[in-house]
């Protein structure tokens, strides 16, 4: 699959998940929702490999524990702050506070490859951030001032962060010639079962929703939401690099307000519209970069 595939692969089927997960809002806490969801993400990845003869040489050592922190930074540690963190943020709030994963994944790929600072994904990241603040702009008057909006501010950065940490551990991985999905199997079992321990210290037994919305939004989550998404947009980190593949944490939120104005009745306003053009711009400027039309040159197993 070519990179602008993977590209809009990851934020066609990202921007569908913010409708869906509010689906699964309820009854079941957060913790054991994210839980399920990346159990059953694992075992669909264990199938698929299983049939194709895949399920071999699995990864131990050094590389086990690697993937194992991918899995509790990418599909555990991030997703439950950012649910704790939404009963006090808005959907627009959110979506700006994860954008930032675009700058952090520049700096840490700095800090931990010592890779220099690409300047068009940087300029392309700030103008598309921007261009996200003017889109959720008349959400912000909705949040309510007060050490709890500065808490939950406090926890989507911190979030966003381990979700940064975990593409650098997936760079690492991908770089050290560990196949794809089954390094995402691993990670994801990983990060269920941390999610897990965190559910039962919080005094949270396992619970789960029978009804035909809630399992069919699990459904949903765990195949396309993870198995494919994730599987789309770790190969493109490997492949273009962490700076340029966050981007799509800027994208995706433009799905989501697309299906907002079909199934909610999202009103569009100018500076809505602004917002739009200037994240398209971004995304021109991010993605036309010569180097992301050509493959990686080392190979990429995704297995």
């Amino acid at each position: 699959m070519t990179n602008i595939l993977l590209y809009c692969a990851t934020v066609l089927i990202w921007g569908t998940t913010w409708y869906v997960i509010k689906l699964q809002l309820g009854t079941v806490p957060e913790s054991w929702s994210v839980a399920w969801r990346f159990y059953l993400a694992a075992a669909a990845l264990a199938l698929w490999l299983g049939l194709r003869g895949r399920l071999v040489n699995l990864p131990t050592g050094k590389d086990l524990l690697f993937i194992c922190g991918q899995g509790a930074m990418l599909f555990s540690l991030n997703y439950w702050l950012f649910y704790l963190a939404s009963n006090h943020l808005t959907t627009g709030l959110v979506a700006v506070i994860f954008s930032l994963i675009t700058i952090m994944n520049i700096g840490n790929q700095l800090l931990f490859f010592n890779t220099p600072v690409n300047r068009r994904a940087l300029a392309a990241s700030v103008i598309g951030i921007i261009g996200l603040v003017l889109v959720f702009y008349p959400e912000f008057s909705a949040v309510e001032p007060g050490n709890k909006l500065v808490y939950a501010i406090a926890l989507g950065v911190v979030a966003t962060w381990f979700a940064s940490l975990g593409n650098m551990i997936s760079l690492r991985n991908s770089r050290s010639g560990l196949p794809v999905m089954r390094t995402n199997m691993i990670g994801m079992f990983a990060g269920a079962l941390c999610m897990s321990v965190i559910a039962i210290v919080s005094k949270q037994p396992p619970e789960i929703d029978t009804s035909l919305q809630y399992l069919g939004a699990l459904f949903y989550l765990a195949v396309a939401g993870s198995v494919i998404a994730f599987g789309c947009y770790l190969t493109l980190i490997h492949r273009i690099g962490a700076d340029k593949g966050a981007y799509a944490g800027v994208a995706f939120p433009i799905v989501a307000l697309l299906i907002s104005t079909w199934l909610e009745g999202f009103l569009w306003t100018f500076p809505a519209v602004l917002g739009v053009l200037l994240i398209v711009t971004g995304n021109i400027l991010a993605l036309s970069n010569p180097r992301l039309q050509k493959t990686h040159t080392s190979k990429i197993t995704a297995g």
